[in-house]
């Protein structure tokens, strides 16, 4: 594209309707206008000019201020959807995700599963997205900030007539003594902080450009936002996940790759009495029944020793012992784990008798690890008992067949076949919580429920963000931007001796009634007047 010389020497880029330097009209159809369109100074700017290449289609695509605003009302869309259900991350881990949401929502759940909805938030379409916001920003900040400083770098102080007339605020007046008038305005306009340049004899009063900045300082701000939010999806850097973990058992924390584990020795629950309490907490206690004073895990870290292979048990070494409460975690390596919920009183192990079901004489006692259960039992002297099926969550399906909800021992049930001297080939029996059946006829002998042992849950949450000072960055350089494009306005005064007679011209990017106000005291007591707004003589016209 060839480039455009303007009569006063200076060379445009292709494309440019004003002047960089003087200001002359170079597009006949800004000629016809009475107000010139000062957004970008009349700058030439590549989606305007340039549409020839893939490279030029994409980066005017993308250039579009409705394309920026169509995709963030996409991601706010989507973001919306996500809400709708728990996030996978946030469901209780006792079934595959498939399954969990139609079980828990019908085919509005499957349905929900199938688009990605469950996962969004790391989905890869949510990323384009996000992405896709980020290279709008880019292209659309250096599409409009790299023309617009290099027009306002190169600006000359003696700007064309036809500039300078098409102004919003403009006058034409006759003085005696122009030089007196004008350094006169210089005081007030410097007293204003004004920047002042002179040339040949006319003036030029800038303040507040870097005001014209803040809208990319705020674009600069939410690509940093971006980048932050997009980084939490690097394997690493971000880590929100529950960890259940019973008493006296032994978990690896997520997220640390295997290399530490956490022991539950012991979870606390303390309730506020009303007798030994502050009465504070009285009528709160009336309420609600129970109010909890402290919840707390006391827990053992550990750190893997060495490297083992799958499925060996890892060599463990005690880093330290720590009380977790809700607001004071466990720290370690970046990773914080906080006291966020409990269970009480989960079934862990449930034990039973065989027995004679008419004499009610015992032939032994067996003990079943609700989340370990040994298969076999020998009790001797032609006494065993094997474990056919376990349900940890029992419940019959549509078909009227056992079945189980989750793996998690809610509702326990057990299928026996009790092996006796009488019986060799066995007798078998259903076992559930207050109910037994037998499916092959009468039995001789019977599984008789002998007790429960129950352990404490703790939920503890495990947090790590290496994002936090990028985005908190982002969110600081935004806020600088908007305070910067916000409170301070870009205001100019140009004043040409031409033909005997003074030419003044001013321009704001906002709030022209404060830039009129401004003027009219700086022309306060001078032979001169300030600059009429000719769209508002038009209107009264």
């Amino acid at each position: 594209m060839n480039e455009v010389k303007c009569e006063c020497g200076h060379v445009n880029p292709h494309g440019t309707i004003l002047c960089e330097s003087c200001g002359r009209i170079l597009d006949d159809k800004e000629k016809d206008k009475q107000l010139l369109d000062m957004r970008y100074e009349g700058s030439a700017r590549r989606s305007q000019t340039y549409n020839k290449t893939i490279i030029d289609k994409i980066w005017n695509f993308f250039s579009s201020v409705k394309v920026g605003v169509w995709l963030i009302v996409l991601t706010l869309g989507a973001s919306a959807l996500g809400t709708i259900l728990p996030q996978e991350m946030y469901i209780p881990p006792v079934m595959p995700a498939s399954e969990y949401y139609e079980d828990q929502y019908g085919w509005v759940g499957k349905l929900y599963y199938e688009l990605g909805l469950h996962n969004m938030y790391g989905s890869w379409w949510y990323l384009i997205l996000i992405a896709s916001i980020g290279v709008s920003l880019v292209i659309c900040s250096l599409d409009r900030v790299v023309p617009l400083y290099r027009a306002l770098k190169t600006q000359r102080v003696s700007r064309h007539e036809g500039y300078l007339k098409r102004q919003r605020l403009f006058g034409i007046s006759d003085t005696a003594d122009a030089d007196m008038d004008l350094e006169k305005i210089k005081q007030k306009l410097k007293a204003k902080r004004y920047n002042i340049r002179e040339e040949n004899g006319n003036l030029l009063a800038e303040k507040g450009r870097f005001s014209r900045w803040g809208p990319y300082v705020n674009h600069v701000g939410l690509i940093i936002f971006l980048v932050g939010g997009m980084l939490r999806f690097v394997p690493g850097m971000y880590v929100d996940q529950i960890l259940w973990v019973r008493e006296g058992e032994t978990k690896v924390i997520p997220g640390t790759d295997g290399q530490y584990y956490l022991t539950n020795n012991d979870f606390i629950l303390e309730i506020y009495d009303k007798e030994t309490d502050d009465e504070v907490f009285d009528a709160a206690i009336d309420r609600v029944g129970t109010v909890v004073k402290n919840y707390q895990t006391n827990a053992t870290l550990y750190q893997k020793k060495g490297n083992t292979i799958p499925g060996e048990k890892p060599e463990l070494e005690k880093i330290k012992d720590k009380e977790i409460r809700v607001n004071e975690p466990l720290k370690i390596d970046g990773f914080a784990l906080y006291q966020v919920d409990y269970k009480r009183d989960e079934l862990n192990k449930m034990l039973f008798r065989l027995e004679n079901k008419q004499t009610k004489e015992s032939y032994g006692n067996i003990t079943i690890d609700l989340f370990d259960p040994q298969t076999e039992f020998d009790l001797g002297n032609g006494y065993y008992v094997e474990v056919m099926s376990y349900f940890p969550d029992f419940e019959f399906d549509g078909e009227g067949d056992p079945t189980t909800k989750s793996r998690i021992p809610n509702n326990p049930a057990f299928v026996f076949n009790m092996v006796t001297p009488e019986n060799p080939d066995g007798e078998v029996s259903f076992v559930a919580i207050q109910q037994t059946i037998e499916p092959l006829g009468d039995n001789e002998y019977k599984m008789a429920f002998n007790g429960v042992e129950t352990k404490d849950v703790s939920a503890l949450t495990v947090r790590k963000d290496l994002t936090l000072w990028i985005i908190s960055l982002g969110g600081a350089i935004f806020m600088i931007g908007v305070i910067q494009g916000a409170y301070w306005n870009h205001r100019r005064l140009w004043i040409r001796k031409m033909d005997g007679q003074i030419w003044t011209a001013g321009h704001t990017n906002k709030n022209w009634h404060g830039l009129k106000r401004e003027l009219e005291s700086v022309f306060d007591e001078t032979g001169l007047p300030a600059p009429k707004d000719q769209l508002s003589e038009d209107k009264k016209e």
